[in-house]
């Protein structure tokens, strides 16, 4: 995917930028037919006239900065009652991007992959670079010279995903992933998000219990002045919270994604169809590698538990981490560390911003050592950090493709696409129907 040069077509740019809101909302729908796709039987039955089309680099920018650009500085969680006049010190990022992301926490990055290789787009802690005009909006052009550089490639080949169970859902198996597709999908860190939860407890005088085993965390005791050993929340809960919140931070990007689809006349859906281990790198098979990452397994967990790919996207547990106080160490680094959310030197909305980031109570040591203490005695337990969820998840993918005009006209009544599906071919490629 060279960068280099990129066709830049201002007019086309200029109506995407105006491309009605409302529209985008009432006109998504999900689109799989695309040019050189075939549903080889039952009442739908159809075969593209058409070879495949790839997205333009154009339009693959458009479609990562829909999932996950940087839109500007986060605004911050203003305030608490418990721990006034003190800024609220939630969040893991100083930046906001197109997605929300609870407490503003950011704990996923953006993969891709088409037929030039496997991507990935880094965009969780790039700060604002992209200014908005005297008209307070963002020049497309300027995101797309600012945040390309956050693009990596980590292979030179597609992603291999078989088309059939249980690595793809049957249901998409004539469709999902194929020769002139682009795929792209966020991936979270749950295990950083468990741990910004557990300081979110933690600094609201909370302290969890092993709901597992039944049984108390032994140590607590020692907290006692800033946490309630006595009222503890379960573990599981614990998990199920963080699960949900990340869920839906990937879910968020990869619909923003779909939104964009409907300004550029590009087909497509989001879905989760798609084994996650099978992506990430845990499917057992060598002939599937997916992305990678490590993994480990243990007779106590149902499922294979990936951790990360080394200098790419690794989650806050060991084995990237020596132990879960180094992990939670380098969680308030990010917080409280130079670029973070809470170091006075990092810029930011406000007027004052060096007085704003400066109110936030950073984590002392006791503070830390009741995270890390927790969090230890979880991964000690049940041999990986969460206890009963995955560290690194992924959800939601969202491919972008050509529309075979022709498979719409052919079984569905009017306003099955939009004016800029209609449009898209001639006006970008010069491809008259």
């Amino acid at each position: 995917m060279s960068l280099d040069n990129i066709e830049i077509d201002e007019q086309w740019l200029k109506e995407i930028a105006e491309f009605p809101l409302v529209e985008a909302l009432f006109g998504r729908r999900s689109r799989r037919f695309f040019r050189g796709a075939e549903i080889p039987d039952g009442t739908l039955a159809y075969k593209s006239k058409h070879e495949p089309l790839p997205l333009d680099n154009l339009e693959k920018l458009l479609i990562l900065l829909a999932v996950g650009g940087v839109t500007g500085w986060h605004h911050s969680v203003t305030r608490h009652d418990r721990y006034k006049p003190h800024l609220s010190n939630y969040s893991g990022s100083a930046s906001g991007r197109t997605f929300p992301s609870a407490a503003g926490f950011h704990t996923s990055e953006i993969f891709f992959t088409d037929d030039t290789g496997t991507y990935i787009f880094q965009t969780r802690d790039a700060k604002p670079e992209a200014e908005r005009g005297e008209d307070s909006r963002h020049s497309i052009v300027e995101l797309i010279d600012k945040y390309k550089k956050r693009i990596r490639k980590i292979s030179d080949k597609r992603l291999h995903i078989p088309n059939y169970e249980p690595y793809m859902e049957g249901h998409n198996s004539w469709v999902a992933n194929r020769p002139g597709t682009f795929l792209a999908f966020p991936v979270g860190d749950l295990a950083q998000h468990t741990i910004a939860n557990l300081c979110f407890y933690v600094q609201n005088g909370l302290s969890i219990y092993d709901d597992v085993n039944n049984r108390k965390i032994p140590g607590l005791e020692q907290f006692a002045d800033i946490i309630d050993v006595e009222n503890p929340l379960p573990l599981t809960f614990l998990d199920q919270y963080s699960l949900a919140e990340l869920s839906a931070e990937l879910s968020t990007a990869t619909y923003a994604g779909m939104l964009m689809q409907q300004a550029l006349g590009l087909g497509g859906w989001m879905f989760d169809g798609i084994d996650r281990l099978t992506v990430l790198g845990a499917s057992g098979d060598p002939e599937v590698p997916g992305l990678g990452f490590r993994y480990d397994t243990d007779e106590r967990w149902p499922l294979p538990n990936p951790t990360g790919l080394e200098g790419v996207f690794i989650s806050y547990t060991p084995p990237h981490f020596k132990d879960m106080r180094a992990a939670v160490d380098a969680f308030c680094e990010r917080k409280f560390g130079p670029n973070g959310p809470f170091h006075p030197d990092t810029p930011g909305p406000w007027k004052a911003p060096r007085n704003v980031r400066s109110s936030a109570q950073v984590h002392d040591e006791q503070f830390r050592a009741a995270v890390a203490h927790i969090a230890q005695y979880v991964y000690d337990t049940f041999g990986k950090f969460p206890a009963t969820v995955p560290s690194v998840y992924s959800l939601m993918y969202l491919q972008t493709h050509h529309l075979d005009l022709d498979y719409y006209d052919k079984f569905f009544g009017p306003h099955s696409y939009l004016r800029t599906h209609a449009e898209h071919l001639e006006k970008r490629h010069g491809i008259k129907r």
